[in-house]
């Protein structure tokens, strides 16, 4: 039963996810970014990234772009109770921006910024939160 909740969970986020995506690529398109792949229609899917464990649970960042050669990460944060599962994703989209030199682009709508500086402060993430309006 709680998978069933939490899938219903997952779609609800996209869809919520979906009223704010033109002005996220709007956002990734004004600041140079090249090679911009988006887990929305009308783009190229950013690599899936799955725990040896657990198959079906992918993480797959909102946005990805190329700036100056490196890669970086855009992920469009809205508040949510699954807070675990968003810590764990920013996690590792946080180490694999350093890895590759790039950086961690936290897009916060009106209303959602203080939850993503929250999750930033509390988890020690070198994110740059960016208001979404």
């Amino acid at each position: 039963m709680g998978q069933l909740y939490y899938c219903v969970d997952i779609k609800l986020l996209m869809m919520e996810k979906q009223n704010y995506f033109e002005k996220a690529l709007a956002w990734v398109q004004s600041r140079g970014f090249d090679q911009i792949k988006a887990n929305v229609d009308g783009y190229d899917m950013p690599k899936r990234f799955l725990k040896a464990e657990d198959e079906e649970e992918a993480m797959v960042p909102d946005i990805t772009g190329l700036k100056r050669g490196k890669k970086n990460y855009i992920e469009i944060a809205l508040k949510t109770d699954r807070v675990r599962r968003r810590v764990t994703k920013w996690k590792l989209l946080d180490k694999l921006s350093h890895i590759k030199g790039g950086k961690l682009y936290l897009l916060a709508p009106y209303g959602h910024k203080s939850f993503a500086e929250r999750i930033v402060k509390r988890y020690g993430l070198e994110a740059q939160i960016v208001s979404l309006n």
